[in-house]
């Protein structure tokens, strides 16, 4: 007899096994008990953007929450059917609006209606994924697997200020295995900086480091102006389109921090991937995960197992009969492997 409920310690990674654990308890219908939230954080328990995502989750699933406090560290969430609709969530800080998307959006490809969802806060936050990532590289793949998705940005929101809002459109949709073991030709690459409110010049260094450790041209390189009362704000994007994904490795400006330092970091992740020959990065392999999942099944490469990874790996397989497993390839890095179980 499958139990109905499903405990969960989350000292075994970051907010991301609330996040994933609430998707998959709302597609489900199965209680989540988990304890131990953010337990290795500097500061443990649901901060802001943890405690949207829960009472975003329990409005789209008419959801029973005890323990939904912003430093909680234990949660109960049982859920109730899921609906479409029309849905505003506001974060009232610069956490990520992505964050909260990714776990709701389970749940409304699996709605009787469509859905229309806005979110306000953070678009642009250095521990999330970008509005951009999950245009470009996430969504794309979405869709492939079945999913009908739009996804637009209203409003930029940079750390600390927030302020912004992204939109999305979902339709119910019926996700299907998807095999992605080879990026395929590249076709384009271009380097993208979002300056808002800061000197032309940070855009300047980091385009300067790409070009020296890319070897970029001119033409691939992208400064987009935003309005500075968005800012101040700056982030660095790298975007590869190959001809079965689309990857884009991000790195944001913070004080204190030099701009050479920045275009570093996005430049390593790119040098990690490219340097294996898989067809997805370490944070889109952590983020196709659970849509793969739902679809019963598919594989993909990765470069290696990350913590995120891992720990979603985990996650997935309490809720859901699959079977997800990691081989190592000959020529370097992993495939990732699921399975019905």
């Amino acid at each position: 007899m499958k139990q109905d409920v499903i405990e969960l310690d989350g000292a075994i990674g970051g907010g991301q096994v609330l996040r994933s654990g609430l998707s998959l308890s709302m597609v489900t219908g199965l209680t989540l008990r988990i304890k131990n939230i953010r337990a290795k954080r500097s500061r443990p328990g649901l901060m802001r953007q943890h405690l949207t995502a829960v009472l975003a989750a329990a409005r789209v699933c008419g959801a029973q929450v005890h323990g939904a406090q912003l430093g909680s560290q234990s949660l109960v969430f049982e859920p109730g059917p899921i609906q479409g609709g029309e849905y505003r969530f506001s974060i009232g800080t610069a956490g990520s609006c992505t964050l909260v998307l990714q776990t709701v959006l389970p749940a409304l490809l699996r709605a009787p209606t469509a859905s229309r969802v806005t979110i306000c806060g953070g678009t642009h936050n250095p521990l999330a994924p970008p509005v951009d990532f999950l245009q470009r590289a996430w969504l794309p793949l979405l869709r492939r697997l079945g999913a009908v998705i739009e996804l637009s940005l209203n409003r930029y929101g940079f750390v600390p200020a927030g302020g912004g809002e992204l939109e999305a459109f979902i339709q119910p949709a019926q996700l299907a295995p998807l095999q992605l073991m080879q990026r395929g030709k590249l076709l384009e690459a271009r380097a993208i900086t979002l300056n808002a409110g800061l000197p032309a010049q940070v855009s300047e260094r980091e385009f300067k480091r790409v070009r020296q450790r890319l070897s970029f041209d001119d033409s691939q390189l992208c400064p987009i102006e935003i309005d500075p009362e968005r800012g101040p704000g700056n982030m660095l994007m790298l975007e590869y389109v190959h001809e079965h994904v689309t990857e884009v490795f991000s790195a944001f400006g913070q004080v204190n921090v030099r701009a050479e330092t920045v275009a570093d970091q996005a430049i390593e992740q790119v040098m990690e991937w490219k340097g294996t020959d898989t067809a997805v990065g370490e944070h889109l392999a952590d983020q196709l995960l659970l849509p793969m999942a739902l679809a019963g099944g598919g594989r993909f490469t990765t470069p290696h197992m990350s913590d995120h990874l891992h720990s979603n790996m985990q996650v997935i397989q309490h809720f859901l009969p699959v079977l997800i497993e990691s081989h190592v390839r000959e020529e370097g890095g992993l495939i990732i492997q699921c399975r019905a179980r």
